[in-house]
């Protein structure tokens, strides 16, 4: 059941991103010959108007072929009616009709993300659940169950709140207000310095004062309008988290044996299920992110690479000659076939040694 779901949304996310295309190339007046989720040999299809819409074996992703977009010359664009030609669309028509795709996905995540944060999100509440000895805590007085109120005079609402506020006042005296027996009591505490790693694995020096939290928790519930922002915000961060990835991949500070690929997001997705339906939105949307990064990489024969090209015919007047887009498609075409190659080792590996 698990393996099915996680099957079901890998195509829901490659559905959107070609969604995106689509949508935008009927906008422009493009024809539309075949919109797929997968490749290879179709399984089912059907035909509305112009365009044949299918279901292939090998769910890998998609495409939406459209009229006159091929890199071949006169002989085939010949064929194809003018105004419904891709070719014949201005560079900023043909540039939106290629962005849509990504820009589907990060609309996709802000969507997925919103409904979390409609659902409920559990956050621990401020509430102390022990205080280690000789800790800066211990020495100021604080103890378990005690309820943080404000620290500096900010006010705390739930437990991250305090770490994000420690962290940053290393060696700081802060005022800390507390709720202990329906009374508030006030304490000055100096956060001692140690060294933690971040999700990259990077050293990095906070403030800590020796204590953790209870296993209270309160799912908090956010309107429409406010789990949209939220949405967006959260969109972002995992936008600016990816590309921090791919830099720390490209500096070697991430190991490269990091890299997943299908096998992986499948596996992945597998076990968000049976953690819950939040679980399994925020999992959608990381995943429906890295796909819009991924496709807007200057790699050609991907969004990306494509957008570059129409870059610089936007700039030059022209676009790049028939030979030069062939050569750069082929480079691309071995680069991505690499790419995948060695995710499928990762994930082939994973599995063999058991994790």
């Amino acid at each position: 059941m698990s393996f099915a779901v996680a099957i079901l949304l890998l195509g829901l996310l490659i559905f959107f991103h070609e969604l995106g295309h689509f949508l935008v190339a009927k906008a422009c007046k493009v024809g539309v010959e075949v919109f797929s989720i997968g490749f290879g040999r179709k399984l089912l299809s059907f035909r509305h108007g112009e365009t044949e819409y299918r279901l292939s074996m090998i769910p890998l992703g998609g495409y939406v072929k459209m009229m006159g977009e091929s890199l071949e010359g006169a002989d085939e664009q010949a064929a194809v009616p003018h105004e419904k030609s891709f070719a014949h669309k201005s560079v900023w028509q043909r540039m939106a009709i290629v962005a849509a795709g990504p820009l589907f996905n990060f609309l996709l995540a802000i969507v997925l993300l919103s409904l979390v944060h409609i659902n409920g999100v559990p956050r621990l509440e401020p509430i102390i659940g022990t205080v280690q000895p000789d800790s800066a805590a211990y020495a100021a007085g604080l103890q378990p169950g005690d309820r943080i109120i404000t620290i500096n005079d900010m006010e705390i609402h739930f437990w991250d709140d305090i770490t994000r506020q420690i962290h940053l006042l290393p060696g700081v005296e802060v005022r800390v207000v507390v709720e202990r027996n329906d009374q508030l009591a006030s304490f000055q505490i100096t956060p001692r310095q140690r060294t933690v790693q971040n999700i990259f694995g990077e050293d990095r020096e906070v403030g800590f004062i020796g204590i953790t939290a209870s296993e209270q928790t309160v799912n908090v519930r956010y309107g429409p309008l406010q789990s949209l922002g939220m949405g967006v915000v959260r969109t972002w961060e995992l936008t600016s988290l990816t590309f921090q990835s791919i830099v720390k991949l490209i500096q070697r500070i991430i190991p490269a044996d990091n890299i997943g690929g299908p096998i992986m997001i499948v596996q992945v997705a597998s076990e968000q299920v049976s953690h819950g339906f939040n679980s399994v939105l925020f999992f959608a949307a990381l995943i429906s992110v890295n796909l819009a990064i991924l496709n807007l990489l200057p790699i050609p024969i991907l969004d990306g690479g494509h957008l570059m090209f129409y870059i610089y015919e936007a700039i030059r007047g022209k676009a790049p000659s028939l030979k030069a887009r062939e050569i750069a498609a082929r480079i691309g075409m071995a680069l991505l076939l690499c790419l995948m190659f060695f995710a499928f080792y990762n994930d082939i590996r994973r599995i063999i040694v058991g994790g």
